[in-house]
């Protein structure tokens, strides 16, 4: 796991590669809680026979939950210290260029994209990509934001 620690070390990185996750998949299972927590059960994700049949063949995750999988998987890579707290901002620009598979391998490639000051304090914006095992496009790229506070 990377460490950045401070300011001066967070600027420093700005336009580099964080690193990239391990593959991990995600369950039916998975697919069914989050379509019961969100309440979006569409049948591209929840119905395996009809999905089946579909031009995916067979139930793809919800794009918001591989969106949620954002902080779980940057947690992996890095970790930003050196300041009094953090916040989640928000995010910019959020595709979903390609179905996500159940079951399919996952992973994500995290980029620090800029730095910049913002009342004293720093935000940074991360570029998160994330690709299944075997695709030729991503399958979600979203940049988000953080504050950071000294």
């Amino acid at each position: 796991m990377l460490i950045i620690d401070g300011p001066d070390q967070l600027k420093a990185r700005a336009g580099e590669e964080l690193g990239v996750t391990d593959w991990i998949t995600i369950s039916q299972d998975e697919v069914d809680a989050f379509a019961d927590l969100t309440h979006d059960h569409q049948w591209i994700h929840v119905d395996r026979e009809r999905a089946a049949a579909s031009p995916f063949g067979g139930t793809i995750a919800h794009g918001y939950l591989t969106l949620a999988l954002v902080p779980r998987m940057q947690t992996l890579l890095f970790e930003i210290r050196g300041f009094s707290f953090g916040l989640n901002y928000g995010l910019n620009r959020v595709r979903f260029p390609a179905p996500m598979p159940v079951g399919a391998a996952l992973r994500m490639t995290a980029v620090l994209s800029a730095v910049n000051e913002v009342g004293g304090n720093l935000e940074y914006l991360v570029t998160n990509t994330f690709e299944r095992e075997g695709g030729d496009k991503p399958v979600c790229v979203a940049e988000s934001i953080f504050r950071v506070y000294l």
